[in-house]
C-alpha cells in the first residue's frame, strides 16, 4: 500500500510542478520592453476586435489574427481593443499585454 501512495504522491507533485511552470509569466527585460514599445509607436497598427477572446496571459489568438514582427524579438505583436499584445508565434498564446 505504501508503494501505491508514494507513486500517487510523486505523480501529484509532478503534475503540480508542470502546472506551476505553465502558469509562470514570461519575463521580458526592461530594455527589450522599451525596444518593443518604441517599435510599436513607429509602426502603428489598426486595432482589431476578436469576439470571444479574452485578453489574458495564456489566451490563444485565432489563426485569422495577423501577427506582426518586431525585429530581433522572438515574440510577435498585434493591437487588440487598443491594447498592444505580445504573442508567442509558435503557440499563438498571449505572453504579455503592454500598457
Amino acid at each position: 500500500m505504501r508503494v501505491h501512495l508514494s507513486t500517487a504522491a510523486a505523480g501529484f507533485l509532478l503534475l503540480a510542478g508542470i502546472g506551476a511552470a505553465a502558469a509562470q509569466d514570461v519575463i521580458i527585460a526592461p530594455e527589450q520592453e522599451t525596444v518593443i514599445k518604441e517599435y510599436v509607436k513607429k509602426q502603428p497598427l489598426a486595432s482589431v476586435k476578436i469576439p470571444g477572446v479574452e485578453l489574458n496571459i495564456g489566451s490563444p489568438l485565432p489563426d485569422t489574427v495577423e501577427l506582426h514582427e518586431v525585429p530581433n524579438v522572438k515574440y510577435r505583436y498585434v493591437v487588440v481593443d487598443n491594447r498592444t499584445v505580445l504573442v508567442d508565434p509558435g503557440t499563438r498564446k498571449i505572453v504579455k499585454i503592454i500598457e
